[in-house]
C-alpha cells in the first residue's frame, strides 16, 4: 500500500526550532524521518511526500534519508503550499489510483495505528478517518486547534476545526480511496480549500468512515507546548514490559534523561554498549582491590553500568535503528559483566572472611544468574500471550542484581548480599519453571 505524507506548510509556530518545519528534529530525528519510519514500521514501504514551502531544501535532505535508509520516496511539489492542505493532498490525484494511507508530516503516532488501520477496508469511494474517541482527558490541550468530528456507528457525521457538536478528533491518520479527490474537488467549489472539507463532502454523502484509535496515542506537533508533549510521549514508549522493578522505577526515569542529550551525538547504540560492559568491568576490577572504599567504588561503577545499558536500547527504539544483531551483542556483554561482577563480589567476600561457604555462595548467585537470562526469553514470551502486548509483569532479573550489589556495597554487607541474590535468581528460576510447566 502507497503512503501519501503531506509536509508543505511553514510551521511559523515552530520558526524558533528550524526555518522548515518538517525538518525539525525531535529527539535525534527530523519530524518528516519519524513519519516515514514509523509508517515503514506499521508496514508502509512506498512514499510519496509533498512539499512546499522550502521544499529544495526539504527534497535534498529526504534524498540523503532515503539513501541512507533504502526507502522509496516520491517527491510531489505543491507551488500553492499557502492555501488549504487539501490542495496538497490533490497534488497525488495522476499518482495514486488505488487506496493509500494519507499522514500528516507533523503528526507522531504509535506505529500499531497503521498496522490495524492498513487492514481494514474501504470500498470504492469511502474514506476512512482515524478519529480519538477520548476527548475528555484532551479537551483542553486540543479544544483550539484540533480538527474535531461528530461519529455515529462509526461513520463521519460532520468534521472540521470550528463545529460545535464534536464527540471525536481527527488523527491526521486516513486510509482513503481515489474518491478522496473528488471530495477535494467539490469542496473547492464551496471555497474549502481544506483536507476537512473533502472529508465534509464525503460524509455528506456517508462515505466517511471513521477507525477508533483506541489507547493509542497521536501528538499533532503544532506549536512549543505541543511539542514538549510528543517528547513525553515518546519517552514514555522507552518502558517495556519486560523491565524489571528497578529499571522501572530508578534505572529507566534516568537513563531517559541521559538518552535526550546522546541523542544530539552521532553515538551509536553498540558504542554505548560497550562502554556500559567496560563500567561493568571497572566495577568488578575495584572489588580485586579489597576495601570498603574499593567496594563503594566497583559497586557504584556497577549501578551506573545498570543504568548506561538502558540508553543503547532506547537510542535504537527513538532512531529506528533496532538490529537483531544489536539486542544479541547488547546481551553478551551483559552476561560476561554479570560474570565478572559476581566473581569480584566473590573474591572480595572470601578474602575477607576466608570461608568456603561464601565461594559457594558466590557459586550459586553466579549459575543462578545464568539460568535466569537463559529462561527469561520462554517466560517472556509466555507472559505477552497470557496477559497481552503492553502489559506489566513481575520480573526479578539483572536490574535486581546489580541494584542489591550496589545496596551491600554501600551497607558493607557483601556476604548477606551475595546470598540474597544467590536465593532470588534461583527462586525466580523456579518460579519460572513452574509457571512453564503448568501452561505447557
Amino acid at each position: 500500500m502507497k503512503c501519501l505524507i503531506i509536509a508543505a506548510g511553514r510551521g511559523s509556530r515552530l520558526s524558533s526550532r528550524g526555518d522548515s518545519k518538517p525538518l525539525i528534529h525531535l529527539l535525534g530525528l527530523s519530524l518528516i524521518e519519524r513519519v516515514i519510519l514509523t509508517a515503514r514500521e506499521g508496514g508502509l514501504t512506498d512514499f510519496y511526500v509533498v512539499t512546499g514551502y522550502n521544499g529544495d531544501k526539504v527534497q535534498k535532505y529526504l534524498n540523503r534519508f532515503s539513501q541512507s535508509r533504502n526507502i522509496n520516496i516520491t517527491h510531489i511539489t505543491n507551488k500553492e503550499w499557502e492555501k488549504g492542505n487539501g490542495i496538497s493532498v490533490l497534488q497525488a490525484k495522476k499518482l495514486l489510483h488505488e487506496n493509500f494511507i494519507l499522514l500528516m508530516g507533523d503528526h507522531v503516532f504509535d506505529e500499531s495505528i497503521l498496522i490495524r488501520l492498513k487492514n481494514e477496508r474501504v470500498a470504492d469511494g469511502e474514506v476512512m478517518v482515524g478519529v480519538d474517541r477520548n476527548i475528555e482527558t484532551k479537551k483542553t490541550a486540543e479544544e483550539n486547534d484540533a480538527t474535531k468530528a461528530l461519529v455515529e456507528d462509526n461513520r463521519i457525521l460532520d468534521i472540521g476545526k470550528d463545529i460545535k457538536e464534536y464527540n471525536a478528533y481527527d488523527t491526521g491518520i486516513f486510509l482513503c480511496s481515489p474518491a478522496l479527490f473528488t471530495g477535494i474537488e467539490e469542496s473547492l467549489q464551496h471555497d474549502d480549500s481544506s483536507l476537512s472539507g473533502g472529508i465534509k463532502v464525503l460524509a455528506s454523502k456517508g462515505k466517511a468512515k471513521a477507525f477508533d484509535i483506541k489507547d493509542d496515542y497521536w501528538v499533532d506537533v503544532d506549536d512549543e507546548k505541543r511539542f514538549k508533549r510528543a517528547e513525553s510521549k515518546l519517552l514514555a514508549t522507552l518502558r517495556k514490559t519486560t523491565d524489571g522493578p528497578i529499571s522501572r522505577y530508578i534505572n529507566r526515569p534516568i537513563s531517559t534523561r541521559i538518552t535526550r542529550y546522546l541523542l544530539r551525538t552521532a553515538i551509536s547504540p553498540s558504542c554505548i554498549s560497550v562502554f556500559s560492559f567496560i563500567l561493568a568491568m571497572l566495577g568488578a576490577l575495584f572489588f580485586l582491590f579489597r576495601g570498603y572504599t574499593n567496594l563503594v567504588i566497583g559497586a557504584i561503577l556497577a549501578q551506573v553500568s545498570s543504568v548506561i545499558d538502558g540508553c543503547d536500547g532506547e537510542i535504537a527504539r527513538l532512531k529506528f535503528h533496532i538490529t537483531e544483531f544489536g539486542g544479541w551483542f547488547d546481551a553478551v556483554l551483559d552476561r560476561y559483566a554479570d560474570a565478572f561482577l559476581l566473581y569480584g563480589l566473590t573474591y572480595y567476600v572470601y578474602f575477607t572472611n576466608r570461608s568456603f561457604l561464601s565461594l559457594f555462595i558466590g557459586f550459586l548467585a553466579i549459575i543462578g544468574t545464568f539460568m535466569n537470562s537463559y529462561t527469561a526469553d520462554k517466560y517472556d514470551g509466555l507472559m505477552k500471550r497470557k496477559l497481552g502486548p503492553g502489559r506489566y509483569y513481575l520480573r526479578v532479573g539483572r536490574d535486581v542484581r546489580v541494584f542489591l550489589i550496589f545496596l551491600g556495597a554501600l551497607l558493607n554487607k557483601p556476604l548477606l548480599f551475595l546470598a540474597l541474590i544467590a536465593l532470588l535468581m534461583n527462586a525466580e528460576n523456579i518460579r519460572r519453571i513452574i509457571a512453564l510447566y503448568k501452561h505447557g
